[in-house]
């Protein structure tokens, strides 16, 4: 039989574990990041990369997710040095986030490592740009709703979409049902087959929207993604090409 200070833990437990799920459900269902210096960086410049409306190639995700401890970090001067300019950043490393650098252990290396997959290099520095629906920095497994989504935001990511620079666009199937969620975004389609491309588009029309697997897939899926890698490498340097002619 428990003791009486057993049962004075599992009632605590309990009360508090009561406590935490009424706080879930009352807040947003995801983790901002604790760096305030992260949030400062993010509020100046709510993307990664170039800046999305001069970008060529737009890649949207869900969050820009970050190691908690990211700051104790040895290289979050170099995160930070990444966020206040991308493009030099790029330039000066060779490396087209902070992320592929050594030192850093945490959520979205394996991304990075996939996209330079890519192979693009720092003369691309100015054409790429990563913008997530989330306008705040995060950490840890997050499941976002529609509500969680900033609406100034997701306008600015639409001036992107169909900025006069914007060559092609690039989003996951989970980024397109949420966005689809949304009233800026209700029009998109669902993603389909059309002639003379390897991935399935969600817009046919200027710019074109293709589908994708995330960079971080891995598994059975493996395979495919290596496929769309190669496709979407062949669609940029398709662009280049004709930028040329």
């Amino acid at each position: 039989r428990f003791s009486d200070r057993t049962v004075y833990y599992v009632v605590v437990y309990i009360g508090l574990s009561y406590i935490l799920c009424i706080t879930s459900t009352d807040k947003n269902m995801y983790n901002v990041h604790p760096s305030e210096k992260l949030i400062h960086a993010f509020r100046q410049k709510p993307y990664q990369g170039c800046c999305p409306t001069q970008a060529e190639f737009l890649f949207i995700g869900l969050d820009a997710n970050y190691a908690p401890n990211v700051e104790e970090q040895k290289i979050f001067s170099k995160i930070i040095e990444y966020h206040e300019d991308a493009i030099s950043f790029w330039q000066k490393y060779n490396l087209h986030h902070p992320f592929l650098l050594d030192g850093y252990k945490g959520d979205g290396r394996k991304y990075h490592k996939e996209f330079s997959k890519i192979r693009l290099s720092c003369k691309d520095a100015s054409r790429i740009s990563f913008i997530e629906l989330l306008h705040l920095p995060t950490t840890g497994r997050n499941d976002l709703k529609s509500s969680d989504l900033d609406k100034n935001h997701l306008q600015y990511i639409h001036k992107a979409i169909f900025s006069e620079h914007t060559k092609a666009v690039f989003i996951s199937d989970a980024v397109f049902k949420l966005m689809k969620k949304t009233s800026i975004f209700s029009w998109m389609n669902d993603a389909k087959q059309i002639e003379g491309h390897t991935l399935k588009v969600f817009h046919e029309k200027k710019p074109l929207i293709y589908k994708h697997l995330h960079f971080s897939t891995y598994g059975k899926f493996q395979a495919q993604k290596e496929e769309e890698i190669k496709a979407i490498h062949n669609i940029i340097l398709k662009s280049n090409i004709s930028d040329l002619t």
